[in-house]
């Protein structure tokens, strides 16, 4: 026979002694249940497989999972990033909130453009799709295409994109050579892998995919990439806008200015950390 029906208040308590702090464990179980705080509190005595035979089961592989350091996002399957609900899967980077002051400088760059020809805006190394999308949610009247050179990346953002109804181009290639042939931007962003490949920090991201973090070696060799060929791809007074990691700013606005950008800036995120920098080619 089988012991007493697992109830949410003793799913939380397991979840607690195995040792997640108490918000989380209450953040699993109204990510498995589905359901907000308020109904765990009032519900705290109902049995979990009274909501799903399941559940306990379940809730057992979540948790075990969870505690391994596999990220929540990755056992829901989504993500809210600016105010959209993205697919995710191990095959895709977690969209971070921190990356969203990029997408609020594209949107303060797109305010900027005027004349007859629609702006034209790529993302490089799509991922989720996040960046691409955001942009597109709130600039319908702009051209966004989203490139990545994972297929399996690329389907989940193309999945977002019908799911959201966003009409964001996808084109599989590295980089820039999946763009053979198109016409240039007005805009380019990217969030590339910028981690050094010795950074201690890849041992707690193991579930997310080693090639959406570094590139190894300094960590710079994507930006530097980004940066050095993307004149050719950008309309005259184009923006090119890089995440990068917090000690990277100085190397990236140097290799902006070097490679003959203007009005080099570097923005901060949410932590206050130096994360994003861009500038202008004037052509």
């Amino acid at each position: 026979m089988g012991g007493p029906a697992l109830t949410v208040i003793g799913a939380e308590r397991a979840a607690i002694a195995a040792g997640l702090p108490r918000a989380e464990a209450q953040y699993l179980l109204q990510a498995l249940l589905g359901v907000s705080r308020a109904w765990l509190i009032a519900h705290d005595s109902d049995a979990l497989d009274a909501v799903d035979p399941a559940m306990s089961a379940r809730f057992h592989d979540w948790l075990a999972r969870r505690l391994d350091g596999e990220p929540l996002a990755y056992l829901t399957g989504v993500k809210e990033f600016f105010g959209l609900m993205l697919r995710v899967t191990p095959d895709t980077l977690i969209p971070r909130p921190d990356t969203e002051v990029l997408v609020a400088w594209a949107l303060e760059r797109l305010a900027d453009r005027s004349g007859a020809s629609t702006p034209r805006v790529v993302d490089l190394g799509t991922g989720t799709g996040a960046i691409a999308l955001a942009i597109q949610s709130r600039r319908p009247d702009v051209e966004v295409r989203m490139v990545d050179f994972s297929v399996a990346a690329l389907a989940v953002a193309q999945d977002n994109a019908r799911r959201l109804g966003l009409p964001v181009e996808g084109h599989l290639g590295s980089w820039y050579e999946a763009l053979a042939g198109q016409s240039a931007f007005d805009l380019i962003v990217s969030n590339p892998p910028y981690v050094a490949g010795d950074d201690h920090h890849l041992d707690a991201l193991k579930h997310e995919p080693r090639s959406a973090l570094t590139p190894e070696g300094d960590g710079l060799a994507d930006l530097r990439h980004l940066i050095e060929e993307a004149p050719p791809r950008l309309r005259p007074d184009g923006w090119l806008l890089l995440e990068h990691g917090f000690d990277q700013a100085d190397a990236v606005a140097a290799m902006l200015r070097a490679r003959g950008f203007v009005d080099v800036e570097t923005r901060r995120d949410l932590g206050d950390q130096p994360r994003a920098t861009g500038g202008r080619w004037a052509g």
